[in-house]
């Protein structure tokens, strides 16, 4: 069995999820009274969407290497990041970094290819949204992925930080996101939903879309289990 090291507090209620998610998982697969030993290293989320606002991405690089550094020294043998956003420097990350890191964009490609998803949404933050980390994998596949106008995003993007984040949920926001999300489809013709921001989860909890969901949150959660019992 091997031992995770997580990146978490990006933001705190998604890495709750993440613990959890991951402890049920393995005790669920083993079918054993077990949980596994892993080791979350927390950091801010807003200082990762400030450097990413700022386009600070080599200073971003820094701060999530020095807490896979952490993770390492306390006898990780592979990595991940509770988040999407700080997944724009991955590619660098995963070069620098001294573990193997899974990355949540990869697996969630991985899950709409099994799905065999043509055209698909995006939710995230601003920067998941604007930036083309998270799209290129997916165009690269023969997949379509479309996001709501600028001005969608940007109200996403103040909603996941200033609510989200914060553990809010708010009525209006989740009917106007709804709203956004029939859009899409209505444009579009979306087939499925990325719920990119590991937030995202919270605020749609119990509640019908309209249309298929990628949940980045516990897509990425199965791949570390797998992982883990590897």
């Amino acid at each position: 069995m091997k031992k995770l090291g997580l990146i978490g507090g990006t933001g705190p209620a998604s890495t709750l999820l993440y613990y959890e998610g991951i402890a049920y998982g393995v005790q669920r697969k083993t079918g054993e009274n077990f949980f596994p030993n892993f080791t979350v290293e927390s950091l801010s989320v807003f200082e990762v969407l400030k450097m990413c606002s700022e386009r600070k991405f080599d200073e971003l690089v820094k701060y999530l290497l020095n807490g896979i550094d952490s993770l390492h020294a306390a006898g990780a043998q592979f990595g991940a990041i509770s988040a999407n956003t700080p997944h724009i420097v991955f590619d660098e990350l995963a070069a620098r970094s001294p573990i193997p890191l899974i990355s949540i964009v990869e697996a969630t490609l991985k899950q709409s290819q099994r799905e065999k998803l043509s055209k698909i949404g995006l939710l995230g933050t601003y920067t998941t949204m604007k930036e083309s980390f998270f799209k290129t994998p997916f165009l690269k596949n023969g997949i379509e992925i479309f996001t709501p106008n600028e001005d969608e995003m940007k109200f996403i993007g103040e909603k996941i930080a200033t609510e989200l984040e914060l553990n809010i949920v708010n009525k209006q926001t989740q009917n106007k996101f709804l709203t956004i999300i029939e859009n899409m489809r209505k444009i579009y013709g979306i087939e499925s939903v990325v719920l990119g921001c590991t937030e995202l989860p919270f605020i749609f909890n119990g509640v019908n879309l309209g249309v298929g969901t990628l949940d980045t949150a516990q897509i990425h959660i199965d791949a570390l289990v797998d992982e883990i019992l590897s």
